[in-house]
């Protein structure tokens, strides 16, 4: 075969190889195109039903959380004094916290009665400057009380037993299944100051709040913000969630706890969206 004529069909073979494989690729390439396009458009379906299920299921709130009470004063575990001075111990603040739980009716059933309630995901959003601080579960009947008893210390999680009986024993995480009772805490705040002596023994200690401004400690310095998840089930089996953010008030504008104490009443919007169904 002539030379340059073997050349020329090398070059066609080249060419057509080159098309070919073009070709191919282009053809893939449509074919992914036109299946992610399906796909997202499937996608976008899916979760465009998916919302309105949520929608649908969330438009008459079951559960929410409309009013918190705060209860915050200081005390000290322990003192000893003199005629010349007095000795603070573990100077520490309290915040009782009560959670209301509204069901939204005055009738209950199945749908607005709990079956089980649980608190998770504990976080911190503002920690205080000084001391050690911990959330504790806290007897509604020793609510506003500078009591807190270290055994009822919540690590990371809080379960409470439901019940429906007439009276339940509330030194224990236990809620009526009517949300006849508010979930209680308590945020402790130990060791502000240990081993300060006060020398001015000519105004009488009180073991309060008062305490702060005798140890020299400013609201800055114990400011304190926290949140957490709350799961409900219901007795459904519908499970409900929120997410509550707390930012201790230690001030009303007019008194704060340097004065002795201070109880909030503060309205919330927390709704709980059901999430399972």
């Amino acid at each position: 075969m002539d030379k340059n004529l073997k050349n020329n069909f090398k070059k066609i073979n080249f060419k057509f190889i080159a098309i070919l494989i073009f070709t191919i690729v282009l053809i893939i390439f449509f074919i992914l195109l036109i299946y992610n396009f399906f796909t997202i458009n499937k996608s976008a379906n899916l979760m465009a039903e998916d919302y309105i299920s949520f929608v649908e299921n969330n438009k008459n709130p079951i559960f929410s959380i409309n009013n918190i009470i705060y209860f915050s004063s200081a005390d000290s575990k322990y003192k000893t004094s003199s005629q010349t001075n007095f000795t603070i111990e573990n100077l520490y603040t309290y915040t009782d916290i009560a959670i209301f739980i509204n069901n939204n009716s005055e009738e209950y059933t199945m749908e607005n009665t709990l079956k089980s309630l649980r608190i998770e995901n504990i976080k911190f959003a503002t920690t205080p400057k000084i001391g050690s601080f911990a959330l504790y579960y806290k007897d509604l009947n020793k609510f506003a009380n500078s009591e807190f008893i270290e055994t009822n210390k919540i690590d990371s999680n809080l379960d409470f037993t439901i019940t429906s009986e007439d009276s339940a024993d509330l030194s224990t995480p236990v809620l009526y299944n009517n949300c006849a009772n508010p979930i209680c805490l308590s945020l402790v705040n130990q060791n502000i100051k240990t081993d300060y002596t006060i020398t001015d023994t000519s105004i009488p200690i009180t073991y309060d709040g008062s305490l702060l401004n005798r140890c020299q400690i400013n609201i800055d310095d114990i400011s304190c913000a926290l949140s957490f998840d709350i799961y409900i089930e219901n007795n459904n089996n519908e499970k409900f969630k929120t997410n509550v953010y707390l930012d201790i008030p230690y001030t009303d504008g007019t008194s704060s706890i340097l004065d002795g104490k201070i109880t909030t009443t503060q309205d919330t919007d927390f709704i709980f969206y059901k999430y399972d169904y």
